[in-house]
């Protein structure tokens, strides 16, 4: 952590101070005397004011108020105390004991989308509301509250004992001031909150400057230091300590927890976060320009624009909630940062605060590479995303409509692009249909002698020009496309709390019974769009069997393709019951369509006596073997070669 605790001499100092202040209590001590004394002169004052109040009366009518000695006692023993006290306060907070008590007071600035709550303890940000949005329970969506939040800037003052002793003392435990008023402001508008943290005099303050613009997330903080050279101690940084945890917001805590952590640009280098699914600390190796802790759908950032925040002592950490200990919470963050001080009369920091959603384009037109933390996957699935199914879900989502009509006409666009790769698919499988009987006389012909069958199907196979890989190539082109759309959906903005059909919030599961027992991997719960999507993998699956019948596929390799016809639509019914409603809609959609894609190909487009006349035609032709097939063919005939040598020796 910062510059804390007490060094050497600071205890001796303490010590000492503790020593003179028992002393100074025993020695300062009223005699019996002097309160004697003390009572006499309060009788007489009291007397001379019933003389004056009224003439006429005696002084026998009048009842005079007993004064006791021990009231005399405690009240020359409260000036003592409020020594005493003052003393105290000045070793503990130095230039700063008058802002050390105060009354705590809260006010509100807000604009078109945000409402801010600062405190003048602290002179923090106690509170913040996404007005233009609500909670899954439709509350208000709260980002962080005070009692579950911190942001302190740490002080390091001289030590007690002079020399190179120091002390530190924190915001968080002193009282603003400020002359403001609470606003709103709107459109193009701007206006300022200012909260003054005051020294020895008016000459020494800390200002926090809150600047609202009227339809903006960003909120801008500058940290202003006036006369601090004297107050601080040299070579000091303005610690930061930020933490909160983040409340729940969304449909299921689990799911937030998968998504949420802390999120950390270095100064001229790349974006970096903490895994998800780990909770721990780093310490920062480097200056940083921003932290965001990132919660599923909204984030809060703390921006540096002047200069990057210094590396020292500063650190990130995700802190776990225990399981069920309580559901408003989802997870702990953290971090330390420091503001460089240069002991300058007069220094401002500009900072900036980010409260907001996490939308691809807003990050992108605020900067800082505020888009990076966006995960639409990593390498060829993020080029995916963004070159290819972004540009179009923006665009279709630009014309206003359902959020479940622009999944389906997505869907549309993708298969019709990948139509042409589904039809290579499709023929490459024909070709090794129309095969199958040639390839069965081999068998009979050659009988069981394994590499003679393989060498000879081989040799069919580049007599007639079939590639028997070549229907695993188009499938290898689509597997970005399907992995690039897993990681695009939960990543979308635009899909929470959008309702198609049954489902009420397509960012999440769709429940259309709940079960009173939960089942290991599976849930408490029946999503509807999960079971057609596996229900609709089971036809599929079984037109591929179909597709691929008489194709080479026969014995084992047949038989683990009836097993993967049943197991994968389970594995798929129990990994995606819990997801995004909307994806288990996507592949449900994929699936319908790639089905009839393949009717349709089987119907109206390959007509196969006509590809089967085709590979009788390569036959006739002169055939030059490639590279790697020569190769191959020289590999099987040595493989064959050997297996003849070992048959002889038995």
């Amino acid at each position: 952590m910062s510059k804390q605790g007490l060094d050497k001499n600071s205890i001796i100092g303490l010590v000492i101070i503790g020593a003179i202040l028992l002393i100074f209590s025993y020695v300062t001590q009223p005699s019996e005397a002097e309160i004697a004394a003390k009572k006499k002169e309060l009788l007489a004052k009291e007397k001379a004011k019933v003389e004056q109040t009224d003439n006429k009366s005696t002084l026998s009518e009048t009842v005079l108020p007993v004064i006791d000695s021990t009231i005399v006692t405690d009240s020359i023993a409260v000036a003592d105390n409020d020594s005493l006290k003052n003393i105290e306060q000045f070793a503990v907070f130095g230039p700063f004991s008058n802002a050390s008590e105060g009354e705590k007071k809260h006010f509100v600035i807000e604009n078109d989308k945000l409402k801010i709550t600062l405190s003048n303890q602290g002179g923090r940000i106690a509170s913040v509301e996404l007005k233009e949005f609500k909670t899954y329970q439709q509350t208000p969506l709260i980002l962080f509250n005070e009692d579950s939040s911190r942001f302190n800037i740490e002080l390091t003052l001289p030590g007690i004992t002079g020399g190179n002793s120091i002390r530190s003392i924190n915001t968080e435990n002193l009282f603003f001031e400020t002359t403001n008023t609470e606003f709103k402001v709107s459109g193009n508008d701007a206006k300022t909150f200012t909260l003054k943290l005051y020294g020895n005099s008016k000459n020494e303050y800390l200002a926090f400057n809150y600047t609202l613009h009227g339809s903006s997330y960003l909120v801008d903080f500058d940290v202003e230091t006036v006369g601090f050279g004297e107050v601080l101690a040299p070579h000091s940084n303005l610690f930061i300590n930020w933490s909160m945890f983040t409340p729940n917001q969304e449909k299921t805590v689990k799911n937030q927890q998968q998504i949420s952590t802390i999120y950390y640009k270095y100064n001229k280098g790349d974006v970096d976060y903490i895994n998800e699914m780990k909770y721990e600390k780093e310490n920062l190796i480097a200056s940083v320009d921003w932290v965001m802790f990132k919660q599923q759908y909204f984030n809060s950032t703390l921006i540096s624009k002047s200069q990057p925040f210094d590396k020292t002592d500063a650190s990130i950490e995700t802190i776990e909630i225990p399981e069920f200990k309580t559901p408003n919470y989802v997870e702990g963050m953290a971090t330390n940062l420091s503001i460089p001080f240069t002991n300058d009369a007069k220094q401002k920091h500009e900072l900036q605060f980010y409260f907001g959603p996490n939308q691809y384009d807003t990050f992108k037109e605020i900067g800082y590479g505020l888009d990076e933390t966006m995960n639409y996957g990593w390498g060829i699935f993020g080029w995916v995303n963004a070159i290819l199914i972004r540009p179009v879900f923006n665009f279709l989502n630009s014309f206003g409509m359902q959020i479940g009509i622009i999944i389906l006409l997505l869907t549309f666009i993708i298969k019709l692009v990948l139509f042409p790769i589904t039809w290579k698919t499709y023929l490459s499988s024909a070709k090794m249909r129309v095969l199958k009987p040639q390839i069965d006389a081999l068998k009979e012909k050659i009988g069981s002698d394994k590499m003679k069958l393989q060498q000879a199907t081989m040799s069919l196979y580049r007599q007639t020009g079939v590639n028997p890989l070549a229907g695993c190539i188009p499938m290898l082109i689509q597997m970005p496309i399907l992995f690039a759309l897993f990681r695009f959906f939960p990543a979308t903005f635009e899909l929470r709390q959008k309702s198609f059909l049954w489902a009420e919030d397509l960012s999440t599961y769709d429940s259309i019974y709940q079960l009173p027992f939960n089942i290991p991997f599976y849930g408490d719960h029946v999503s509807l769009f999960t079971l057609l999507m596996a229900i609709s993998m089971i036809f599929y699956t079984k037109a591929n069997s179909q597709m691929t019948a008489g194709a080479g596929m026969d014995g084992m390799m047949a038989q683990q393709m009836k097993i993967m016809m049943y197991l994968m639509p389970v594995m798929m019914l129990f990994f995606f019951n819990s997801y995004a409603a909307g994806l288990s809609y996507y592949y449900l959609i994929a699936n319908v369509i790639t089905i009839a894609q393949q009717w349709i190909i089987k119907e109206y487009i390959v007509d196969e006596k006509k590809v089967l006349a085709k590979l009788e035609s390569h036959k006739a032709k002169p055939v030059k073997k490639s590279g790697f097939a020569a190769k191959l063919e020289q590999k099987m005939k040595e493989a064959q070669t050997i297996q003849q040598a070992r048959g002889k020796k038995k």
